[in-house]
């Protein structure tokens, strides 16, 4: 069987494992990266940097390059679908509190793409494709990682391995780390298209939550798409959503037109909201998807998972290159699943919640309260700090220095 070692394996070529890859090969360290798909996928997933995320990923060189990729977004809304009321909150509220006051609408294969091409110029790191994760263990003081190319199956030794391999992770699985939580009832729907929404609706931001008691909706805008999020009814067929009758009729619903809607892709997936019971079992770690999983209102789930590999890059460095304790890797588990638990889960609860209460009148006091907010600059900023996961960040610094 073929065997291929370094000091660290990452399980996940996706922007949480990327992203780790790159930190731990400028520090030095040897990376091994498998992906199990033959070539990095270009899936229209995540798309929303926040502020904190872009000055991390400023420190890794990766910043510049990835903006002009997507598309800066200096304000967003929440929006009262009936009767086109919207609370715009400004980002530029929080320029004295981070060097990059918007969100960059970028969707997270261009990160991989760019993170991988980087990656050619570190002979301390190599990115192997077509390789499935089946296993992994604990095996004295290092991991081994057994992975199956289609053809055979390969060993993967290192002193450490980080499970970035989302939320069906083999190597939370191999762990034996329970996933607690919860699935909502519905899935969501998302349809891309080249329709420019705002030309056709007055004051619309790149991003918008669109609260309504019949059907909420989040409006997104990328460099090349405007991509729609429903919610669809439970116990209904999958094939009814993914029919081109329906995308129509949902699309015609929001903005009316004579010419069809260009659907250039569409997804149907589960909600959930879980987090691991522990990101560490001995030098077994996980990050993203694989440790905790929250839904997509408020685009806090690859930016967590990006925080997670940037604080777990740094605790592996100090530990292989500064003779730090192992310890350590505790307090990544107790910092980054904190975080998750009481402020990552409770506000994108909150989120979702925001935007699909059902009662009329509550939905109106509900919009009249955002515009109070959004016109109060210190409520305001008080507000965009959580909802940036400024607030988030910080308290993840202090619970590492606690």
């Amino acid at each position: 069987m073929p065997e291929r070692h370094a000091e660290v394996l990452i399980a996940g070529a996706g922007p949480v494992g990327c992203t780790a890859a790159l930190a731990l090969a400028r520090a030095g360290v040897s990376v091994i990266m498998v992906e199990g798909c033959d070539t990095l996928p270009l899936e229209l997933r995540a798309s929303t940097f926040h502020p904190p995320t872009l000055d991390l990923l400023e420190d890794l060189d990766l910043t510049h390059r990835l903006i002009p990729l997507g598309l800066v977004t200096r304000d967003y809304q929440y929006r009262d679908r009936t009767t086109g009321e919207a609370a715009i909150f400004d980002l530029g509220l929080l320029s004295g509190d981070t060097g990059h006051p918007y969100r960059l609408q970028c969707e997270q294969y261009k990160l991989t793409q760019v993170v991988c091409e980087m990656l050619k110029d570190y002979p301390n790191a190599q990115v192997l494709f077509g390789r499935e994760v089946i296993g992994a263990r604990q095996d004295g003081d290092g991991v081994r990682m057994l992975c199956f190319t289609g053809e055979q199956e390969e060993l993967y030794t290192g002193r450490y391995l980080i499970g970035a391999d989302g939320a069906n992770s083999c190597v939370r699985k191999s762990m034996t780390v329970r996933y607690e939580g919860f699935t909502y009832p519905e899935k969501f729907l998302v349809l891309s298209t080249p329709f420019d929404f705002a030309a056709h609706m007055d004051q619309l931001s790149n991003v918008n939550y669109v609260a309504d008691p019949d059907e909420w909706c989040v409006l997104l805008r990328t460099a090349d798409l405007w991509r729609v999020l429903l919610p669809t009814v439970p116990g209904e067929p999958d094939d009814k959503f993914l029919a081109p009758d329906y995308a129509e009729e949902r699309l015609n619903a929001i903005v009316p037109r004579d010419e069809p809607y260009e659907v250039v892709h569409r997804t149907l997936y589960w909600v959930h909201q879980r987090v691991a019971e522990t990101y560490r079992l001995g030098n077994l770690l996980i990050a993203g998807d694989a440790a905790h999983i929250n839904n997509p209102l408020g685009g806090m789930g690859m930016n967590g998972g990006i925080h997670d590999s940037i604080v777990l890059a740094e605790k592996l460095v100090a530990i292989l290159r500064e003779g730090a304790s192992d310890d350590l890797l505790d307090v990544y588990d107790h910092q980054r699943r904190t975080i998750a638990s009481e402020f990552v889960q409770k506000q994108t609860i909150e989120n979702k919640e925001r935007i699909e209460s059902l009662d009329p009148d509550a939905q109106r006091k509900r919009q009249a309260e955002f515009m109070r907010i959004a016109a109060d600059p210190e409520r305001a900023r008080a507000f965009l700090l959580r909802t940036s996961m400024i607030e988030a960040w910080r308290d993840s610094v202090a619970l590492g220095q606690s």
